[in-house]
């Protein structure tokens, strides 16, 4: 029996009133096959049809755009027909779905009727969300574009005028900073009036430039008042002058922006214009005038062009994602002007803002901050979602053409979603850092990863990043990466003040493991061993650091400073592969723990993986099912499991077991039916460190796994240990991980130095090569 709440679960988009990220829905089982099609569809039919604004919820109008072209201006390659222009409009729905998650369905008309474009367009309003138009002639595309927003009631948005005049005029703002000039003084001519170049003129009135500082050009020259041969487009950029051609048009001007054709603008020209000039070349593929040449000509000239082989690409993959993904989530009647200045003035703050490092990585770059060669974010940034799309949904919301009210912060953290599960986890953990920001000291203050890392703690508001390391050199490469770290509290550990008395307490911790006071006082100038007696004393709330050092090497100073809790200490890494999340252990710390060291790793990561909101299913692993193996090594994961079932019964704990047992339900429902696992388990547990360090590297290697961690765990406070090639991401991760570690402390808990030692069984560099 399929009954209708069912069928509309099943059917659901997600929850009224929350912007979701839904997964694909099974289709599976005979009853799945009875949810999706009859007679469970029957149900959202009838509910659509008494309530039409429902269908976003029970259908994917919601999530899909129509990509609308009739091949007459496709590229650089003018009316070459609607089906030779498929493939452009198939790589829009590429980069809709890679930018933004939005499912698209290109349609080729094989019209020149502007007439039957727009009632073909109105027909197939129920079936989208968004209509994007793309490669409509001028002068058809403005009428065509305008008649779609009159009739339908949802966004219209033709990206060749519109996408390229929002990111250039990001662009624009952003040099106009650079030269230090105000938009409403500046003077600006435009080569080319055709789609782009109308919307663009017509945009950047809107930014702040006056109708009498603009200048606009097409093939016959200046578009001014006395000329009768111009459309009613072009004549609404006319203006009084005596100019009659572009070079006479750029005598003195601050800015060209060209929408037209290769090679139109020379070196002469160039040279003619104001003092720091911007040239915004963007004829595609090959520009009004190359890079490398604009430069030759004026050395104080800022460039930006359509290509992607110099700086400053101005891209339309910027803007035409992110903003229907703003305006579908708020179910917007409309993309409006304020709507798109929000974008424009987003993408402009963000390329102010510090670069990560996987930004920089997928461009091969070392360095990317915000200047001349700087002026837009890259595409492959993905916090351009986190920024324009917000900014637009708010601005529709504010505007009032949204129909549906989302709370800002929580469409934010729905966007993260969509970014990968990590991301979603993390943004979780750190949320729940802001609510007490705490004191953590950074022992690698030289690395620029970490200095990164440092800038977002602060622009998060989780934590107060404490610098360890030679001041001058802080201060440097601060000011090379541009961050805003200038009240960051920056302590050198070889002449801090506090160096004496921390000598003092490692000696006395040390002194009958063979530590002189000289030796002491050497030590306490490394910034590990520092900052490890900084968080001891209180100085700092946690510690993240060893990015530059050998695993071991970084933790031994933390087992000697801090020692551990009643447990053992040991690592977890969480992997996220094909949305969902496992905790594995022990992957950096143990190198072959008895069956009570494993109890203790078991039921510890247990707790870590429900401190992450995941119902822990601890799976205890062997090259060994059940006993079919008989070997002292598979013993001691038996007995581990024992341990663990006696002192901990809340935790569902199956074991020793195969991987394949592990993550099959089907199979041990199959073949171990007695096994108490529910589902797949998600925290395994390693019988030694080789094993565990070398399935983790695999999973990310060639699983394609995202990994947070390694979270050291076991400690008497709150410290983590970085790795080898980390990326300022998972600097501040561990961070958000070590403030809410530091939350949870127990800020009384005294540490005895005759036993803050565990070393014995801690991994050497001459033990193992993982680290």
């Amino acid at each position: 029996m399929i009954r209708d709440k069912d069928a509309l679960d099943y059917h659901s988009e997600g929850r009224h009133g929350k912007v979701e990220v839904v997964p694909t829905k099974p289709c599976i089982t005979q009853r799945d096959l009875s949810l999706a099609y009859t007679p469970g569809v029957a149900a959202p039919c009838l509910r659509i049809r008494d309530e039409p604004e429902s269908a976003f919820a029970y259908t994917s109008r919601g999530n899909l755009v129509a990509v609308v072209s009739n091949g007459t201006a496709v590229l650089g390659l003018g009316n070459i027909g609607a089906l030779a222009g498929k493939p452009v409009m198939e790589g829009k729905g590429v980069l809709f779905k890679r930018f933004a998650d939005i499912d698209v369905f290109d349609l080729e008309l094989n019209s020149t009727d502007p007439d039957e474009i727009i009632r073909t367009v109105e027909m197939l309003e129920p079936t989208f969300g968004g209509i994007n138009l793309e490669d409509i002639k001028a002068p058809e595309c403005f009428y065509i574009e305008e008649e779609l927003k009159r009739r339908l009631s949802i966004p219209v948005f033709h990206d060749d005028q519109h996408g390229t005049a929002i990111i250039s005029g990001a662009a624009l703002l952003n040099a106009l900073e650079l030269v230090d000039k105000k938009i409403e003084d500046v003077r600006v001519v435009f080569n080319g009036a055709g789609a782009s170049g109308i919307a663009c003129a017509m945009y950047y009135l809107e930014l702040g430039v006056r109708p009498e500082n603009l200048i606009a050009c097409d093939s016959r020259g200046v578009i001014h008042d006395g000329r009768d041969d111009v459309n009613e487009f072009k004549r609404r950029l006319a203006v009084q002058t005596d100019r009659r051609t572009l070079r006479e048009a750029l005598v003195g001007a601050d800015v060209f922006v060209g929408c037209s054709v290769a090679n139109t603008l020379d070196a002469e020209a160039v040279r003619s214009m104001a003092e720091r000039p911007i040239i915004l070349a963007m004829a595609n593929p090959t520009p009004e005038i190359g890079y490398d040449e604009a430069r030759a000509a004026r050395d104080d000239a800022i460039v930006a062009t359509g290509r992607s082989d110099y700086p400053n690409q101005v891209n339309n993959v910027l803007g035409f994602p992110f903003i229907f993904r703003g305006a579908l989530d708020v179910r917007a009647t409309a993309i409006n002007l304020e709507m798109k200045l929000a974008a424009t003035r987003a993408l402009a703050e963000l390329a102010r803002e510090d670069v990560p490092d996987s930004v920089m990585s997928a461009y091969g770059l070392n360095r990317l901050h915000f200047g001349p060669d700087y002026l837009i974010p890259k595409p492959f940034d993905r916090r351009v979602l986190l920024r324009v799309s917000p900014a637009v949904a708010e601005a529709a919301m504010r505007t009032g053409v949204a129909r549906r009210q989302v709370d800002i912060d929580e469409y934010r953290d729905s966007l993260e979603r969509r970014l990968g599960k990590s991301r979603e986890v993390m943004r979780l953990m750190i949320n729940r850092a802001k609510r007490s920001p705490k004191r953590i000291v950074l022992t690698d203050g030289e690395n620029s990863r970490v200095l990164r890392a440092a800038q977002a703690m602060l622009d998060e508001g989780f934590a107060r990043p404490i610098l360890l390391g030679d001041e001058t050199t802080i201060r440097r490469k601060i000011d090379e990466l541009d961050l805003h770290l200038r009240h960051v509290r920056i302590l050198d550990p070889s002449t801090s003040g506090r160096r004496e008395s921390y000598a003092i307490k490692y000696h006395r911790m040390r002194a009958r493991k063979g530590v002189t006071r000289f030796d002491a006082d050497q030590a306490v100038g490394d910034p590990t061993v520092f900052g490890a007696l900084m968080v001891h004393d209180g100085d700092a709330d946690a510690l993240v650091g060893g990015i530059e050092q050998h695993y071991p090497d970084a933790l031994r100073p933390m087992m000697q400073i801090i020692g551990t809790e009643e447990t053992r200490a040991h690592s977890v890494h969480m992997m996220v592969i094909k949305d969902r999340v496992y905790f594995l252990a022990d992957t950096t710390v143990n190198i072959d723990p008895d069956a009570e060291a494993l109890a203790e790793i078991a039921i510890s990561t247990a707790d870590v993986a429900r401190r992450f909101h995941a119902e822990a299913r601890v799976a205890m692993l062997s090259f060994s099912n059940y006993g079919s193996v008989r070997d002292p090594r598979t013993e001691k994961v038996r007995a581990a499991t024992e341990i663990v079932r006696r002192r901990r019964p809340d935790i569902m704990i199956d074991g020793e077991m195969q991987v394949d047992t592990a993550l099959s339900p089907k199979l041990r429902d199959k073949v171990f039916p007695f096994s108490p696992l529910e589902g797949p388990a998600n925290v395994l547990i390693f019988p030694d460190l080789q094993s565990a360090n070398t399935g983790s590297k695999l999973l990310q290697a060639l699983g394609g796994a995202e990994a947070v961690g390694p979270l050291l765990t076991g400690m008497r406070k709150p410290v983590h240990i970085l790795q080898h090639g980390c990326s300022s991401k998972d600097v501040l991760y561990l961070a958000a991980i070590a403030t809410v570690d530091a939350q949870e402390a127990n800020s009384g808990n005294e540490i005895d130095p005759d036993t803050a030692t565990h070393e014995n069984h801690l991994a050497t560099p001459t033990t193992t090569d993982a680290f």
